[in-house]
């Protein structure tokens, strides 16, 4: 489609203006971040695995009653989507220990916790995204308690969804951050999941042999990024043995 007046760039998508009033094409890049930004790289073909496997586990999330931003994707790195006001609050579900819970409770990495566990994030590059308290989300009037409840209770949801989804194909869901954003309809407004879910915002683990499949890969230098994400996709049977169309070899650039 023609390119349209750019609205946002963030750190893996680029936001442009709709064909229709409310709606925006969100474009997937294949830029790669860790450690809020400091470390930046390029992993071929990255964009155009994000965007098939955001649209597939949004589709089946929707199928199950999510309500979400995703309208349809229009081509190989684009999808339409519903303008939102994202909410300034990241949503983080663990079903096992890793990543910054580990440093900040001393926990083992792989330890299963006894219950999901939410937390939530104050949304800003700036200051490291730090852990809030449902006290500070109201206080400064990022979310109100009704939008809190949506989000707790759709998180958890989409965990039971996303966890039995990816057990079925040999995956363990470790954990994943959502955002959420607030749809206008006349005078209607709806908390919804916004963003993308991918393997760039959750941690996926092989069942067997606990291989990393996601941008833990990238984070750690461990290696093989775009091929753990092409294996996520073949997975979910949405990417033939071939590859895309317009991945010319998986390779990575730091």
């Amino acid at each position: 489609m023609a390119r349209r007046r750019k609205v946002y760039e963030g750190k893996a998508k680029i936001l442009y203006e709709g064909p229709e009033p409310g709606t925006l094409v969100q474009y997937f890049k294949d830029d790669a971040t860790a450690f809020n930004n400091e470390k930046k790289g390029q992993i071929t073909g990255k964009g155009v695995l994000n965007n098939r496997i955001s649209e597939f586990l949004m589709l089946r999330l929707s199928d199950a009653g999510i309500p979400t931003h995703f309208v349809r994707r229009l081509n190989m790195r684009e999808q339409l989507i519903w303008e939102v006001e994202i909410i300034p609050v990241e949503v983080i579900v663990r079903n096992v220990a890793a990543g910054s819970i580990c440093k900040r409770l001393g926990i083992v990495e792989g330890t299963p916790l006894p219950r999901s566990i939410v937390e939530f994030c104050y949304k800003s590059d700036d200051l490291g995204d730090p852990l809030v308290s449902e006290e500070h989300i109201t206080a400064f009037g990022w979310a109100t308690p009704p939008e809190i409840d949506d989000m707790m209770s759709m998180a958890l949801r989409i965990n039971d969804i996303l966890y039995g989804l990816f057990v079925g194909i040999g995956i363990r869901l470790v954990d994943f951050k959502i955002e959420f954003g607030r749809l206008y309809a006349e005078e209607d407004v709806r908390t919804v999941l916004a963003d993308e879910i991918s393997p760039d915002s959750c941690r996926l683990w092989d069942v067997k042999s606990n291989k990393k499949l996601d941008k833990d890969r990238f984070r750690r230098d461990l290696g093989g990024v775009a091929e753990a994400y092409q294996e996520v996709a073949r997975r979910l049977g949405i990417l033939p043995e071939g590859g895309p169309a317009d991945m010319k070899g998986p390779s990575v650039m730091q």
